[in-house]
């Protein structure tokens, strides 16, 4: 079974040494992944969605609709000057944003929203270190 975002980015915050924290990341580095850092990191990323958290409730454990893994694909709605979200009105890709953030897994949820903040998503998870592990990601 495939491990969720988050599960993958708990086991990074438990590597012991920037060096192990480096290896875990690119041998598991999926696009989510790697989309997330892209995200919370870039600079030239900048999110088209009002600051602060969104009105959504959190989606049960249990009951996961989606994952992260398959929903990282739809981030360019919600970027600036990127192609699939101009002309989208803005109450839409708030409200696509939402109902996103409800069909993932609440830990996913929470690393998404750190993400769109420009905050680090886990816990030890720097923008150094993501350009050491990935250094051609970031522009």
């Amino acid at each position: 079974m495939e491990l969720e975002v988050f599960e993958i980015l708990e086991q990074f915050s438990q590597q012991s040494s920037r060096p192990a924290k480096i290896k875990f990341l690119q041998e598991n580095g999926i696009p989510a992944i790697k989309d997330v850092c892209r995200g919370a990191y870039d600079d030239n990323i900048e999110w088209n969605l009002p600051p602060g958290k969104p009105p959504y409730t959190p989606n049960r454990p249990e009951s996961v609709p989606s994952s992260l893994r398959k929903e990282h694909r739809n981030f360019g709605f919600y970027v600036k000057g990127f192609s699939k979200s101009e002309g989208l009105p803005a109450y839409k890709r708030e409200n696509m944003f939402i109902q996103l953030l409800e069909s993932i897994h609440a830990e996913d949820a929470v690393i998404v929203l750190n993400m769109v903040a420009k905050k680090a998503p886990v816990k030890g998870l720097t923008k150094k270190i993501v350009e050491e592990a990935f250094p051609n990601l970031l522009s």
